[in-house]
């Protein structure tokens, strides 16, 4: 029963990815969460509050139908199809994490002392959270797509401005990981 719950090799998760690219594209359709989102926004009502949110939401029904589709598949993979709810990782990583004050690392795909309730009503983790979302607002806005828009719909159809965004977000990614997450939560 183990060897059916392991990571799906990425020559069955690739093409899974490539065949939905495909079906996309066919029906005329863009992939991106942030879309999504901004589809949810609509239908809330930003219209009222910006411009840019003053368009036909039923254009995009299909977006919320997508966006329930990965709630609901994200909730079946964690839950049915993973072996454990717990990370592999190196034992250096982990020693690292935890001098910089993740006691946990490895136990939870999200470290409990950003997103626990307690850690994200204090002025910092709730600072943390509120900068880092209008970082990435603006970002995926500015970027015209967020990273999954990029990254794979953007990269599998040839286009320069994509690549130019996934190169952005990986330095971004790394200026993370080694300059700045070490001065937020070394300190």
């Amino acid at each position: 029963m183990d060897t059916i719950l392991q990571p799906w090799q990425w020559y069955i998760s690739g093409p899974l990815i490539a065949s939905v690219l495909f079906l996309f594209f066919y029906f005329g359709k863009s992939f991106g969460v942030s879309k999504n989102l901004e589809t949810m926004c609509t239908i809330a009502g930003a219209g009222k509050i910006s411009d840019y949110f003053k368009k036909d939401w039923k254009e995009r029904d299909w977006a919320l139908v997508f966006l329930v589709g990965l709630i609901i598949g994200g909730f079946i993979a964690i839950n049915y199809l993973s072996a454990t709810k717990t990370i592999q990782l190196n034992p250096k990583t982990i020693q690292e994490l935890a001098d910089l004050g993740f006691m946990n690392a490895g136990n939870s795909f999200v470290p409990h002392e950003i997103f626990s309730i307690e850690n994200m009503l204090t002025i910092k983790g709730f600072s943390i959270l509120l900068i880092a979302g209008i970082l990435i607002g603006f970002g995926t806005r500015y970027a015209g797509g967020c990273t999954s828009g990029h990254a794979i719909t953007g990269l599998s159809s040839l286009q320069l401005p994509s690549l130019i965004a996934v190169i952005g977000f990986f330095i971004g990614g790394l200026l993370m990981t080694w300059i700045f997450f070490p001065l937020i939560f070394g300190l």
